[in-house]
């Protein structure tokens, strides 16, 4: 007897249309051809590989429902029958589980999901939703994936627990517990947990940072920057959370421009069939981007002021960028 099929899911509208759209640009010709050397030729022996067209689109339902990880991923897709459809499952398919999809993503190069992010500014750029003049600039933290009790020094390699028995012993103390290490340690004037002394073992672009809950963890720093006419995410780095906000701002702002003026002057090249110049270029150079920036108080720095001049070329130096420090940040702060 054939095992019941599911019933259909009335669908969500978003993710409806979301597939229309995705369908219409081509999206899983471009990321099929973006990961083909990434994959054997068909008929290799071995486990099958979960198709690109699949695998990003559960990224995109990780970034559109604020998924973070892998399990959740699994999860949240396999319980919901309008993301099936989202994902072209049929009834008897079971979503990728998070083992899975761990290996596609370590297996993938950094230049496929920078392709994906291309694609999809290029579909937003179409769409007339990327204007690329005012950006708004802000960041985080992310954890690693690394624990702080694991950390060892790095001239020794002496972990944490037998760097405090060691003071322990240097207080006096014969043959101490762990406890009575801890009980020292809590303590200990000057007590201070550096990057330059301490790093992670499995993890050594970690850094120790303390997060604004007062915790103390290992993390990276994430920066994002956005276009503020749409809240299009247009470039999102990762620095060393050990970074200060201002010494990665100018960074982050050209790889946004970047971004922005290779997608627009693409569109450019695919649009203009009329009247080729010679060798088939378009000689019109692309529309210069970013002439304000909105950033919080942790940017502030007179330095930082001053070198935005350099975000933009000379010619339009009478259009100063400018950066703006949010007045919800800043107790009576001056724009």
């Amino acid at each position: 007897m054939a095992a019941p099929s599911l019933p259909r899911s009335p669908g969500h509208r978003f993710y409806e249309k979301l597939n229309e759209l995705l369908r219409e640009n081509g999206f899983d010709r471009a990321m099929e051809a973006t990961c083909a050397k990434y994959f054997e030729a068909d008929g290799t022996a071995g486990r099958p590989s979960i198709p690109p067209r699949l695998y990003f689109r559960m990224l995109l339902v990780g970034f559109f429902e604020g998924i973070e990880s892998e399990r959740g991923l699994e999860w949240r897709c396999s319980d919901s029958l309008s993301l099936r459809e989202f994902l072209g499952l049929l009834p008897g398919e079971t979503v990728p589980d998070h083992s899975t999809l761990s290996k596609m993503r370590k297996r993938l190069g950094s230049e496929a999901f920078e392709a994906m992010f291309a694609f999809v500014l290029g579909v937003v750029n179409r769409s007339g939703l990327l204007q690329g003049k005012v950006m708004g600039v802000d960041s985080t933290y992310l954890r690693a994936d690394a624990s702080m009790k694991a950390i060892v020094r790095r001239e020794t390699g002496e972990v944490y627990a037998d760097y405090i028995k060691r003071l322990a012993k240097e207080e006096g103390i014969e043959n101490p517990t762990v406890e009575d290490a801890r009980r020292l340690d809590r303590k200990r004037k000057g007590k201070k947990t550096s990057n330059t002394d301490w790093k992670s073992p499995t993890d050594e672009d970690a850094r120790i940072t303390k997060h604004k809950d007062g915790r103390t963890r290992l993390a990276y720093k994430s920066e994002h920057v956005v276009d503020m006419s749409t809240g299009v995410v247009v470039a999102a780095e990762v620095y060393s959370a050990d970074q200060a906000d201002p010494a990665t701002m100018a960074q982050s702002l050209e790889q946004a421009r970047t971004n922005v003026e290779q997608t627009k002057s693409s569109k450019d090249r695919d649009s203009d069939d009329d009247s080729p110049s010679e060798g088939g270029i378009s000689d019109a150079q692309p529309e210069r981007t970013v002439l304000e920036v909105v950033a919080d108080k942790g940017y502030h720095k007179a330095e930082l002021l001053l070198s935005a001049r350099g975000l933009i070329p000379k010619e339009d130096r009478q259009e100063l960028a400018t950066m703006v420090v949010c007045p919800r940040h800043v107790d009576g702060a001056n724009t």
